[in-house]
């Protein structure tokens, strides 16, 4: 077993090391030309382009990291900002967010370093177990063909040389020894050294770690608040009516002799409270978990909401698969909650929701047009804010480590954009 992991790991360091010679220098002069061209405007084109693919490259080391050795590196990125603008403005703020997140400054510190001591860890395994296996047979070697000194760098040697005879084949059962115990610590050492440059201080994981402590517990009072409706619901509701069906049944048995007009008419009513209370249980499953969102998918789920909004509404849907069911089903009741602001309390007379998969997040955005001011404003008659409606918004994306962002000047049109990462 510990000659496979030996042979295994020389193996792989030497995959590594052609991924450093192919990745790390191509990388590392595209980035730093791309740099050098905004001095003349070109590289605000460039260097987005360049970094994400710096960031895809970093993403994969940090996967063979993880599955090879076990070496986890955290990324630490900062999220783009929502509602990032197309054209040449757009490109220009995704490459400002990029050039101010200290993520891609540890990935730029880090390519030279690759190329150099990171390179020297990938071939050492190799390097130990080719020089050991030839200084054990280089007298051999030597003796058949008369160019195995040549060979390993040590000019033509005769076959009863001293190097032969004596040194090289215990320096290479010591190197074949050395490999066998240090090559798994070489391929972990090379990516420990990966880690040092890529992992974000602790000072920017602390600050995570607060903000899913907050999440979590917002996620918790969520679940609470959400179980106290149902039970509310169904007490109030199809229950009832349960109940009250059930009482007129037994009136129903009591006259169905004496008075057969009486429990006919009866009868009559209790089929109908049985489909009230079959309606508002199809109605409670539909605010748990709406089926149309189950079966067809966020991007006919919430056409399907378009449809019964008051409002005129536009849906635009780009989404090459379907994605995981919690992150559709809170896109889902946050494109409702905020489809029922707008009608109630907007004034607009048009809707706009788009919902697209942008790098690896859910990006989804509705805007309408009417008189601003979304988070201020007095609800309807029945009491609250809007503005508590965007807070359970946002605590929901929260769950997901998403975002909320509102704009909404005097006046209108209201903007309001959410990202969930769902990679």
């Amino acid at each position: 077993m510990r000659v496979r992991r030996t042979l295994v790991a020389a193996a792989r360091g030497l995959v590594l090391a052609v991924a450093v010679e192919a990745g790390s220098v191509v990388l590392l002069v595209l980035v730093l030309l791309s740099l050098a061209f905004m001095v003349v405007g070109v590289g605000i084109l460039t260097t987005p382009l360049v970094l994400s693919w710096a960031r895809g490259y970093a993403d994969l080391r940090r996967v063979w990291a993880y599955e090879q050795t076990g070496v986890r590196i955290p990324a630490g990125y900062r999220p783009f900002p929502p509602g990032l603008r197309r054209g040449p403005a757009g490109r220009w703020q995704r490459c400002a967010v990029l050039l101010r997140d200290p993520a891609t400054w540890r990935e730029l510190l880090w390519l030279p370093v690759d190329l150099t001591a990171g390179l020297a860890l990938a071939l050492l395994p190799s390097t130990l177990l080719v020089y050991g296996a030839g200084f054990v047979l280089l007298p051999v070697a030597q003796g058949l063909t008369g160019v195995g000194g040549e060979l390993l760098g040590f000019g033509t040697l005769t076959s009863d040389h001293p190097v032969l005879s004596v040194v090289a084949p215990p320096l290479g059962a010591g190197l074949l020894v050395l490999a066998r115990y240090a090559n798994p610590a070489l391929l972990r050492a090379h990516f420990q050294l990966a880690a040092a440059f890529l992992t974000p201080p602790k000072a920017e994981l602390a600050a995570r770690v607060a903000r899913l402590t907050e999440t979590r517990h917002d996620a918790v009072d969520t679940s609470a608040a959400e179980l106290r409706r149902i039970e509310r619901d169904l007490h109030d509701g199809a229950q009832a009516r349960l109940v009250a069906m059930g009482m007129s049944l037994g009136a129903i048995e009591a006259l169905i002799e004496k008075d057969p007009a009486r429990a006919k008419e009866m009868v009559g009513r209790a089929r109908e409270s049985s489909a009230e209370a079959l309606t508002e249980l199809r109605d409670l499953v539909r605010g748990i978990h709406p089926p149309v969102l189950a079966e067809r998918g966020l991007g006919d789920a919430v056409r399907a909401l378009a449809l019964r909004t008051e409002l005129p509404v536009e849906v635009t849907v780009e989404l090459p698969r379907r994605l995981a069911a919690p992150v559709e089903s809170a896109a889902y009741f946050a494109v409702a909650e905020l489809l029922t602001n707008a009608a109630k309390h907007s004034g607009a007379d048009r809707v706009e929701v788009d919902v697209r998969h942008v790098d690896g997040r859910l990006l989804v955005t509705v805007c309408d047009n009417g008189r601003g001011g979304a988070g201020v404003r007095p609800a309807a008659a029945g009491g609250g804010t809007e503005g508590s409606g965007l807070r359970g918004v946002e605590r929901r994306l929260g769950t997901f480590d998403g975002a909320l962002a509102v704009s909404s000047p005097a006046g209108g049109p209201t903007l309001v954009t959410m990202e969930i990462p769902c990679a």
